[in-house]
């Protein structure tokens, strides 16, 4: 048997303004279903990508990490849900944050996902930031599972056309 190799691709962003060009590319073809699952340590630039894809959905309101009230959800056209697994004991505790509705009905923006990976789809875009120096960032993006021409594929088309 042999395994499919999912596309991948790094990128150097020079800026917290490339960070968040980057998510707002994404967020410009993003639709229903599609879960953005984001690694890195602190300031490594996950919130600043979920800012500019919420610009590429064309959402109002300030973006900022719910860390303390676990999801925020940025209303529109195709919703957001804006999720913060860092203090999170239990990944099943997303259901109590509307998970599953939200996956059926918006794009699902996760940091610290590496928490909650249990509770990710089979197919998901997987965006690791790590720190290069004091501005510059890498993005390593992965599209994860089995599958072609949906939400994933041209969210992760999008992040690669600069």
């Amino acid at each position: 048997m042999t395994e499919s190799k999912t596309p991948s691709t790094r990128l150097m962003l020079a800026s917290e303004a490339q960070t968040e060009a980057l998510g707002e590319r994404i967020g410009a073809v993003a639709r229903a279903g599609l879960v953005v699952g984001l690694y890195g340590d602190l300031g490594a630039g996950k919130t600043a990508l979920v800012r500019g894809l919420a610009r590429g959905m064309a959402l109002d309101g300030r973006v900022r990490s719910p860390t303390f009230t676990i999801a925020s959800l940025h209303r529109g056209v195709v919703p957001l849900l804006h999720v913060d697994a860092y203090r999170l004991e239990d990944p099943t505790e997303l259901a109590l944050h509307g998970w599953q509705e939200w996956h059926q009905e918006g794009v699902i923006a996760v940091e610290w996902a590496q928490r909650v990976e249990s509770m990710l789809p089979p197919r998901h875009l997987r965006i690791e930031l790590s720190h290069r120096g004091e501005e510059l960032r890498q993005g390593h993006i992965q599209v994860r599972g089995e599958g072609q021409d949906d939400a994933v594929e041209q969210a992760f088309l999008a992040a690669i056309v600069c």
